[in-house]
């Protein structure tokens, strides 16, 4: 079986066998690894690819750089990447350069975070969480760490 995976440095859709995801796999276009363990910034270029190409879920933290709780759980929110990938694709949306998408995404307030899977939101929390309640959170989702 393989999963699609969208390269984080150039969008190209990689098919990848599913239990060979955390083999240090590369993109078929630009050579870069697509599994880093580091989150994915997301730009009106990349949003729609990363969302909807991408079969692993898709976890989006929606933050602002005035924002103190979202600097507070930046860290944490990169610990989660190094930790919970390839299971799970962690993303950033800066609110206020991407004032476009915070409006579909209809965020009222930050950091809020959307958990994607196959291009369809299934879940939604605002507030920073320590590491381990978000992780609590995810399995709840069904996302499989």
């Amino acid at each position: 079986m393989t999963s699609n995976i969208c390269c984080p440095k150039c969008s190209a859709t990689n098919k990848v066998p599913t239990a060979r995801l955390g083999d240090g796999a590369k993109c078929g276009k630009c050579k870069q690894l697509l599994f880093q363990g580091s989150t994915t910034a997301l730009t009106s270029t990349n949003y729609q690819s990363m969302i909807n190409r991408n079969d692993i879920p898709v976890l989006i933290d929606c933050w602002a750089t005035w924002c103190g709780p979202c600097q507070q759980f930046a860290p944490i929110f990169e610990q989660a990447a190094e930790q919970f990938e390839p299971n799970l694709r962690l993303a950033k949306l800066d609110t206020e350069a991407e004032q476009t998408i915070a409006g579909q995404l209809q965020i009222r307030s930050i950091p809020t975070l959307i958990l994607f899977k196959q291009g369809k939101e299934i879940a939604r929390i605002s507030g920073a969480l320590p590491l381990g309640q978000l992780k609590q959170w995810l399995t709840q989702q069904g996302v499989s760490l």
